[in-house]
């Protein structure tokens, strides 16, 4: 009979619920001799604030445990000191978020707690991972400003103490093979080498201006697509779209993949949409997504504004859903006020979508600069023109490598970090 090994690797998340969720069982399903506690997706604030407790009672003493493995959201300090001998453990705590710059609405205040706990979790920690650049950075530039706010005989320098435990490990990606989903015009799109969108349906005499006036192709017309607004009506998307095949003529089909929660800025969004309907302008359109509790207001009104343009609305039931969904569609947008990673935008660009994305948080970190816009003004003329000329967005090869994030590639790093020295 076979006899199982006692486990070394100690899983615990306080939040077992999307992207969290994900990594769990990734690792539980690829690194050796682990054992898995969790706490249901609900109720956040209530997890962050009593988890440890709750997980101290139920994880059970075991002499074999080496490495202890938390997301930021348990309080890692309170855990240790209510259960001492997981202290020894090599302790690893991943960062999804930081409460440190976590937007919250002008209605509420910040609540010093959660970052405060995040602080001293990573002072307990042995090693401290960021799945962002933006997020490790963000975190620890303003650790200063923030223990500012205690009143007095404030702590100094805990940035310092921190800095040295940290490093950048990407969240790690497990797409399916979504080949069988593909419309025909991405299954025919070519790799190319990086490039700007304009290289690939541009002349090359009309990119050297556009890029002289620093415009990206999808922000004004063009003279091989006919004169501009102020010269001649709008002959609709059909006429714009002769030469093309079949499939090009169909409205561009945006999809915004995103939780329904105001730190992802759906306000922006559906404003812009509205924009779009009240020019004359031709889309379909898929809200996807988690819902939670509190469904942004907005939600509701623009289902009723946009009716006659929706295809998709709603979380699908199921992931082979929410991919066919995502390989139809043409342009993926976020309007995240909050993002220190983003799956959701990778999991649309590995289905062939183009992406629109602010220029800040995360996104300049992973989408090279043509893929990112400043204002909300920018965010409409792009998605103006590319209702227009979908097919601009059907023929366009996104220059962003999503297999760096895979978890194929990662896999080796994530089971070094969860390993321990020989004889430990």
């Amino acid at each position: 009979m076979k006899v199982t090994p006692p486990p070394r690797v100690l899983l615990v998340e306080a939040f077992y619920g999307g992207s969290h969720r994900q990594l769990i069982d990734l690792l539980k399903d690829h690194v050796d001799r682990c054992s898995v506690f969790t706490l249901p997706a609900k109720k956040w604030h209530w997890r962050a604030r009593t988890g440890a407790l709750y997980f101290s009672q139920t994880i059970p003493r075991c002499p074999s445990y080496r490495v202890l493995f938390c997301s930021s959201v348990l309080n890692l300090c309170e855990l240790v000191a209510l259960r001492p001998d997981l202290a020894p453990l090599k302790k690893v705590l991943y960062f999804h978020e930081n409460q440190l710059v976590y937007p919250v609405r002008k209605d509420q205040e910040r609540d010093f707690q959660y970052g405060y706990n995040q602080v001293l979790s990573c002072l307990v920690a042995d090693e401290v991972v960021f799945n962002s650049h933006f997020n490790m950075d963000s975190f620890l530039s303003s650790i200063p400003s923030f223990m500012k706010k205690i009143p007095d005989h404030r702590p100094s320098h805990l940035d310092h103490l921190i800095r040295p435990k940290c490093q950048v490990l990407s969240y790690p990606l497990n797409l399916p093979d979504v080949s069988s989903f593909l419309p025909k015009h991405k299954l025919l799109r070519q790799p190319a080498a990086p490039s700007h969108v304009d290289d690939i349906i541009t002349p090359q005499s009309e990119r050297q201006e556009l890029r002289a006036n620093q415009e990206t192709p999808w922000t004004e017309p063009y003279t091989d697509r006919g004169p501009p607004e102020s010269q001649s009506p709008d002959p609709g998307p059909k006429a714009k779209c002769i030469g093309v095949v079949p499939d090009q003529v169909d409205p561009l089909h945006i999809v915004w993949p995103h939780r329904w929660e105001h730190d992802k800025n759906p306000e922006l969004f559906f404003t812009t949409l509205t924009t779009l309907k009240e020019r004359g302008l031709d889309f379909r359109l898929s809200v996807l997504g988690e819902t939670f509790t509190d469904i942004p207001e907005i939600f509701s009104s623009s289902r009723t504004i946009l009716d006659s343009h929706i295809l998709n609305w709603g979380f699908l039931p199921t992931k082979e859903d929410y991919f066919r969904v995502l390989c139809q569609a043409d342009v993926v947008v976020s309007t995240a006020n909050h993002e220190f990673f983003g799956v959701a935008m990778l999991e649309a660009v590995h289905c062939g979508c183009l992406p629109l994305c602010p220029k800040a948080l995360v996104y300049p970190e992973i989408f090279p600069d043509q893929y990112l816009y400043s204002t909300p003004e920018q965010l409409c003329k792009h998605l103006q023109n590319l209702c227009r000329r979908p097919d601009v967005a059907r023929r366009h090869v996104v220059m962003v490598d999503t297999s760096s994030y895979f978890w194929s590639t990662l896999k080796s790093r994530f089971q070094s970090l969860l390993s321990m020295p020989e004889g430990s």
